[in-house]
């Protein structure tokens, strides 16, 4: 643990030390995703474009490593060599390589994935948060963010709210939401946006398209036979919404 921690300090802290610099404690998050996300096309275009994984979240003082990629939150072994690259190793001999550049943390390229890009997250969560929250807390504020205007269905002319904590205002019949960023609500939402709308204990899903700045909502049609994993596909339109 020693030598790990004094690698780190070399290569972030002493510029005479070979490496690009920094320390890489804390949480990083998957920028390019949010980036491509605000630009207001579908959703899943952005995760499938930068993913899969969404958040790092590295420990060198205790030799640990955590990603999420919004379904699994795999916790793996951190080391580093004397050039300052960092090693992530899980069961089964799997490894993840991961480089400080810059401002950056850089995912190198393996059978797991393609390179990715992670910024440090700048937003102070509750202690014990857990991991994935930033990222969702930044796509959230990002994709999401500002005045929703329902200019078709229940509630016509109200404003919509969309909060980064995903707590839900102005639309009829809902107090939380959440977007489906990967995992069974993703396979089984095929090639559609899905969201989970709910009030206080009841919910269900949703089929959801953004095109700019409109968002239609619309019910999730279950085409699935009733001992089948369910397959949702769009149904009748419930709102569209307008960016205000």
């Amino acid at each position: 643990m020693r030598r790990l921690a004094a690698l780190l300090l070399c290569t972030g802290l002493l510029t005479g030390c070979a490496g690009s610099g920094g320390n890489p404690d804390g949480t990083w998050i998957n920028q390019p995703i949010i980036d491509a996300a605000r630009q207001g096309g579908p959703l899943r275009e952005a995760l499938l474009a930068y993913g899969p994984v969404l958040e790092w979240r590295l420990d060198s003082q205790r030799n640990l490593a955590t990603y999420s990629n919004g379904f699994e939150a795999p916790q793996g072994r951190l080391s580093a060599d004397e050039a300052g690259q960092l090693t992530v190793d899980y069961q089964g001999g799997v490894q993840e390589h991961l480089q400080l550049q810059g401002e950056q943390l850089i995912q190198q390229a393996s059978e797991q994935g393609p390179q990715q890009q992670f910024s440090r997250a700048t937003r102070e969560l509750a202690l014990g948060a857990p991991i994935g929250s930033h990222f969702e807390w930044a796509l959230y504020e990002a994709y999401l963010g500002g005045k929703w205007l329902i200019r078709e269905g229940k509630g016509q002319g109200g404003l919509v709210l969309f909060h980064p904590d995903g707590s839900l205002e102005g639309l009829p019949g809902a107090d939380r939401y959440a977007l489906c960023l990967a995992g069974d609500c993703a396979s089984m939402a095929g090639e559609n946006d899905s969201l989970w709308l709910q009030l206080g204990e009841q919910g269900a899903p949703w089929i959801f398209q953004r095109e700019g700045d409109q968002l239609r909502i619309l019910e999730a049609f279950n085409s699935a036979a009733p001992d089948q994993i369910p397959e949702y596909r769009p149904g009748r339109q419930a709102w569209l919404l307008q960016r205000d």
